[in-house]
């Protein structure tokens, strides 16, 4: 899949942050049932990579993809823990080459035209504006809009659930990437029913 097809596959992309590894697996499978397939984990902690691997092994409905990718050697982690996509929190030239030899598609990370341009520059046509708040929000992704209209966009970073829908209703949307359908104390707690819950919500989002 590419990654296009990938960001069709749900409005809202969880991006998970995992402390402990017994909590990857059920985690996946609350996220998934509510209709939350496409599941980021980060590779914050160092329960990230094992967490994919975990998952991909337990839960065949979801698409497991590694956030953070920030060194060239992240790639080769994740391909062998099983990531199916990528993403970044920025762009550069090591991590572009890196992309191409990787085993999954990466979602880029920029904040700024010029950046965009760079990564334009080297392929890619979809990226994550980061952190989509600070960089501007609703207003640069419609300045973003006019001038390369081609481009998508997953915005990430400081949307909740009650700024989404302004960020879908956008035609260079393609989904928004959030960590509120897994909030740290449903985690803690292993509340599975609150996360599939917000899930729910999550998915029931109209772009």
């Amino acid at each position: 899949m590419s990654i296009r097809d990938l960001l069709a596959l749900a409005p809202v992309i969880p991006v998970l942050t995992i402390e402990k590894l017994d909590h990857a697996v059920p985690l996946a499978r609350a996220l998934c049932a509510g209709g939350l397939r496409v599941l980021e984990v980060t590779l914050r902690t160092p329960a990230g990579l094992p967490s994919i691997e975990a998952i991909r092994k337990a839960v065949p409905d979801a698409v497991v993809g590694v956030g953070t990718l920030a060194k060239p050697e992240d790639f080769v982690l994740a391909g062998a823990a099983g990531a199916q996509f990528g993403v970044s929190p920025g762009l550069t030239e090591a991590l572009a080459h890196a992309a191409k030899s990787a085993t999954f598609p990466l979602l880029p990370g920029i904040m700024t035209p010029s950046e965009l341009i760079a990564g334009l520059g080297w392929g890619f046509d979809t990226f994550k504006l980061f952190p989509a708040q600070q960089a501007g929000g609703i207003g640069m992704l419609k300045a973003l809009g006019a001038p390369f209209p081609e481009v998508m966009f997953c915005p990430t970073g400081g949307i909740s659930r009650a700024t989404a829908p302004e960020f879908l209703a956008l035609k260079n949307v393609a989904c928004v990437g959030g960590s509120w359908v897994a909030p740290a104390d449903s985690l803690l707690k292993g509340d599975w029913a609150a996360i599939e819950s917000l899930a729910r919500d999550a998915a029931a989002l109209r772009r």
